[in-house]
């Protein structure tokens, strides 16, 4: 077993391998080689990963925690998409100074902004630590096995850390068939550079996104700063650009259909090896709810960002950041159904089943099955989880109200802890200042009374919890009138002291359960909170412990079937390397689509005074004049975006498109509505990846910016 996960040869009957299907681990890309070679790549292994030298994986970072960000000068200058930069983007916006409407250029050093909480984190080096953890935890199940692999983890990633000199993180792939070990280097001083507007940024909006034809300027660019030794150090004026051991040259040659393009990035998650009763249950009840309480939650943040401009600038990121998924599940389920998943799903159990009969796999024989009715178990309480998370939480108030819930607990006891009280309110305190950065009282107000009164309506009543009956009903009305829930949700605004500073600061002076008692607020969210622990939270761990031992299982079982089948684990957040070509498709009978687009098809979708589709004058001008310099095409066309066959997920935005030189040819910002499954099935035929071109970029960055300086620090090929 362990030579075949070693070697990444793992048997998944569930999928048939292809060239632009997989995320591979990128130490371990030797049976993916020749392939790439046959494919147009020219680098060797050692290019590609190597601890010993520089390679394309010190080129790469993942970016905030949640995207991928690449190196593209030997100044630490960094590149990523407008909306991984978003936030921070948003964040150094004022009505006064909105960088995220005009954009923004630094033509010095001195002018770059630092990004509040924004990381660079470089992978190091990866370590097999399977027999390690296997060891540890030989036999064990449920609570002690998570208790064994917390105790393990810890002690594995302390002792790589080099005392904090390294951040490290051990992840498990193939549901736990093999522990992988990462070391890297995190940069906490990141500035931001330069950005397009938004208008371009994020051209086209809800409209165009997930979609192809596409013409969005996707970037963002900051720089890593390090102490004068290239270590991390927090942000000081003292601080000068990181060296990067690597960074990526430029192509501007252009690309054409059939053009190899290799993808380095994080890849957020995927599940792939999922069973029919667990897509079945995303189908009907969990990915419906999430479009459900997200409409609603989109509507009410629309409502108020239309209205005031620095309410817009507080709740743009996370508007955004909502309005991606909610989109996202819609087009997850409408091809999960298009494409039959489930019926395929169900015949590839049969097979495994049929296979460990007729080899008197024992252990095998009825795991389908036994796998299939876990869901079912946990069936009648899926759309409470989904509603606990999309809803109850979405309001800041209740989530704030939440965190309170440890220290109620500690306050409860006949002799609290001083030190775990001290622990508790300090927690307050940054979850405070946290949330009221970003805080509008009249949304939050909103959003609190229409997710409870959702809630309400769409759980069924015996898992309700207490505080409607108690309080709600009793006190402001019918559960089926709104009014009740606005009257309750004014009083509980009106009185709690979460949201007044000096009370707050007041009772985490002196914290009392009487003040916790007497507060609305914590009164809700805690009737919520001892709801699902008292009755749920041991289902779903329950749940997801034997889910996690069945998948675990599953796939063992599956390496066993087919034992020569080249296959790659589920992503996890961590470095994986895709490969595969520039390509069009046909996505319907009588349609066809392009590889690429070009500016022409920007001033078609042109719409003045539109929130989506509107467009700075300049670049109208530019167009107008075809200044594109020495970034047009043969045709005298200006590509904005194209499409390849690369495999992506959620967190792959901002990876940088490679060609088989090794150089960028542009920035990965999107998957296609066709593909939408790809996160639990990998479609063959109509995956694609959607990406800016170098060229509309560096036209962009030389032409609107006038931000020579940058272009200058680049290594440009054409």
């Amino acid at each position: 077993m362990k030579k075949i996960l070693l070697s990444l040869v793992v048997a998944m009957g569930l999928l048939t391998a292809r060239a632009d299907e997989g995320m591979w681990i990128p130490h371990l890309i030797g049976k993916n080689y020749d392939e790439m070679v046959r494919l147009g790549l020219k680098l060797s292994k050692e290019d590609l990963y190597s601890i010993n030298q520089a390679s394309l994986k010190d080129a790469v970072v993942q970016f905030g925690g949640g995207c991928t960000g690449e190196i593209i000068s030997p100044n630490g200058l960094l590149i990523t998409n407008h909306h991984c930069g978003y936030g921070a983007i948003a964040g150094l916006s004022t009505v006064e100074k909105n960088y995220l409407d005009n954009g923004f250029w630094a033509y010095s050093y001195a002018e770059e902004l630092p990004a509040k909480d924004v990381t660079a984190l470089f992978l190091e080096r990866i370590e097999d630590v399977t027999d390690e953890v296997n060891k540890a935890t030989k036999k064990l199940k449920g609570e002690k096995l998570a208790k064994k692999m917390e105790e393990i983890r810890k002690k594995i990633e302390d002792r790589a850390s080099e005392n904090k000199k390294y951040t490290t993180q051990v992840k498990e792939y193939f549901n736990g068939n093999q522990y992988l070990l990462l070391v890297y280097k995190k940069y906490t001083d990141v500035r931001l550079v330069g950005t397009p507007p938004k208008s371009l940024g994020k051209f086209g909006g809800d409209t165009d996104n997930w979609m192809w034809p596409r013409h969005t300027a996707d970037f963002s660019m900051f720089r890593v700063y390090a102490n004068k030794d290239n270590n991390p150090a927090e942000y000081s004026k003292d601080n000068v650009p990181y060296r990067p051991k690597k960074y990526l040259p430029i192509s501007i040659k252009g690309v054409k259909e059939g053009d190899y393009a290799m993808v380095f990035g994080y890849p957020g998650r995927t599940n792939r090896y999922e069973v029919s009763s667990g897509i079945s249950m995303a189908i009907n009840e969990v990915n419906p709810s999430i479009v459900k309480l997200r409409d609603k939650r989109l509507a009410i943040m629309r409502k108020h960002m239309d209205q005031d401009k620095a309410v817009y600038l507080k709740y743009t990121s996370s508007y955004a950041s909502i309005s991606n998924y909610w989109k996202y599940f819609i087009g997850q389920t409408e091809q999960l159904k298009r494409l039959n998943v489930v019926d395929e799903k169900i015949a590839k159990e049969k097979a495994f089943t049929d296979w460990a009969v007729k080899n008197k796999k024992s252990e095998y024989k009825n795991l389908t099955a036994q796998y299939n009715n876990l869901y079912g178990t946990y069936l009648p309480y899926a759309k409470h989880v989904t509603y606990y998370g999309e809803a109850f939480r979405a309001p800041a108030l209740s989530r704030l109200a939440a965190s309170l819930e440890p220290l109620y607990k500690e306050l409860e006891k006949k002799s609290p802890n001083a030190d775990t009280v001290k622990k508790h309110t300090d927690d307050l305190k940054k979850n405070y200042k946290a949330i009221v950065r970003t805080l509008d009282i009249p949304t939050d107000k909103d959003l609190f009374a229409a997710m409870t009164q959702m809630f309400y309506n769409d759980i069924p009543q015996a898992q309700h919890p207490s505080i409607y009956q108690s309080t709600i009903f009793k006190n402001y009305g019918s559960s089926a009138s709104e009014k009740t829930y606005v009257d309750y949700t004014n009083y509980v605004y009106a009185n709690t002291f979460l949201l007044d500073s000096n009370k707050l600061n007041a009772f985490i002076q002196q914290p009392t359960i009487e003040k916790l008692n007497s507060d609305p607020a914590f009164a809700y969210a805690y009737s919520f909170v001892k709801n699902y622990k008292d009755n749920y939270e041991a289902k779903v761990n329950d749940f997801n412990d034997k889910k996690k031992e069945f998948a675990k299982t599953y796939i063992k079982g599956l390496t066993e079937m087919n034992e020569n089948a080249l296959f790659y684990p589920d992503a996890n957040s961590t470095m994986r390397i895709t490969y595969g070509t520039v390509a069009s498709y046909e996505p319907q009978d009588a349609v066809k689509y392009d590889y690429y687009t070009t500016m022409d098809g920007v001033m078609e979708k042109y719409k003045p005074g539109d929130d989506e589709f509107d467009l700075p004058s300049e670049l109208i001008e530019l167009y107008n004049k075809k200044d594109y310099g020495r970034y047009a095409n043969a045709n005298g066309e200006l590509v904005t975006c194209f499409i390849t066959t690369n495999d992506i997920t959620g967190g792959n935005s901002g990876s940088p498109i490679i060609n088989g030189s090794g150089e960028w040819i542009g920035i990965a910002f999107d998957g296609n509505w066709e593909a939408m499954s790809g996160d639990i099935a990998f479609d063959k035929k109509y995956k694609r990846t959607i990406c800016t071109d170098s060229r509309f970029i560096l036209f962009l960055i030389e032409k609107m910016g006038k931000a020579h300086n940058l272009l200058e620090e680049m290594d440009i090929r054409k």
